[in-house]
């Protein structure tokens, strides 16, 4: 353990002096990877200073004991030497999840899409709850939403929502809200007073920065209409609403939230370029690939991540089999429970794969 937090030292240190360098500050992309890494490895370097502050009281105790001179010493020495005993394998443990690569994505801002799925009407009703579900969670955590797309169902909610989240690692703790979301209740349309079932998707996208993805404005096409409301009614008369197609892959984004043609076009790239970075993210981490898979769906209720039963009051999340009696709560945004659990759980899988003798 203490030969590993060395080596982070080591490293802290270098980065430290690294990112005061004038030719790393005028390379933009250079200076934001190593102040990402500086700051996260100032996390660590703390904690190990606390762990070797520890490991060196506890010697200096065991020494006092030992000595057995002075009482009173002694007796405090005792005291403190309990109090560290039971904080270090503690500290320890926080200090091994601390240590495991992270995913180089976890620490960008998110760009999050949420579609109706299966259920109508509901699903769309849904599809809203649910984007009010994160924006409550965002503000929880000192994070800022903005709407970048909207298409309004016909009896409320979204049949598609996309905005955007901006914050300290939020793509580390929203990632895992990739899926279908299932939801079961009796729907404000129903008259018999039966329970229906409707999904809808959520796709978490790393938002790319203009030098993660080098895109050439000859391989865009750009189509501009009007803006559209629900029922297809027009917003307005004028063509500020804009369609990005991206000719060597065929993704497309497209904005008509602004009533500016040039504020939508800004934000139909920002969600073309973390499209297409998320993309290209897959191809290189062929371990996450095959989770995206199985987490990403057409809102189909075979391939559902979490089920909001409200009759009973219930909220299950499938992955990790948690079942929380809390609904109103969650769906009000707090959601940090379930996050917790699931980042434990990838955490545990990735110290097993790594070996715990190699930290």
């Amino acid at each position: 353990m203490l030969d590993k937090l060395r080596i982070v030292k080591q490293r802290f240190d270098e980065v430290s002096d690294l990112i005061i360098q004038p030719d790393i500050i005028s390379d933009q992309k250079r200076y934001a990877k190593l102040n990402k890494e500086y700051k996260d490895l100032s996390k660590v370097v703390k904690k190990g200073n606390e762990y070797e502050n520890l490991l060196s009281n506890i010697n200096e105790a065991k020494e006092i004991i030992s000595d057995g001179s002075d009482a009173e010493m002694v007796e405090m020495a005792k005291m403190e030497l309990e109090e560290g005993s039971e904080r270090i394998p503690q500290l320890e443990e926080e200090i091994k999840f601390m240590l495991i690569p992270k995913d180089p994505a976890d620490g960008k801002n998110v760009i999050v899409e949420i579609r109706a799925g299966t259920g109508g009407d509901e699903a769309s009703i849904f599809a809203g709850d649910l984007y009010r579900m994160y924006t409550k969670y965002a503000a929880s955590r000192g994070w800022k939403t903005e709407v970048e797309d909207i298409a309004d169902g016909t009896s409320g909610g979204f049949k598609e929502i996309i905005f955007s989240v901006t914050g300290e690692d939020v793509y580390g703790d929203l990632k895992f809200e990739s899926g279908v979301h299932r939801v079961q209740r009796v729907p404000q349309t129903e008259t018999q007073g039966r329970v229906h079932t409707s999904a809808a998707t959520v796709m978490v996208l790393p938002e790319a920065e203009e030098f993660d993805v080098q895109i050439n404005n000859s391989d865009v096409r750009v189509d501009y209409f009007c803006s559209s409301g629900p029922g297809g009614q027009s917003v307005n008369t004028t063509y500020s609403a804009v369609r990005l197609t991206h000719i060597p892959t065929g993704i497309v984004a497209q904005c008509q939230d602004q009533k500016s043609q040039h504020k939508n076009k800004d934000k139909a790239m920002k969600v073309l370029r973390s499209r297409i970075y998320e993309m290209e993210l897959a191809k290189k981490l062929e371990a996450d690939a095959a989770q995206r898979k199985t987490m990403v769906s057409s809102g189909d209720r075979s391939a559902k991540i979490r089920t909001y039963n409200y009759p009973q009051g219930r909220v299950t999340e499938h992955r990790i089999g948690l079942t929380l009696y809390d609904l109103s709560k969650i769906i009000d945004g707090d959601i940090h429970k379930i996050i917790d659990e699931l980042k434990l759980t990838e955490n545990t899988e990735k110290l097993k794969e790594l070996g715990e003798a190699n930290l």
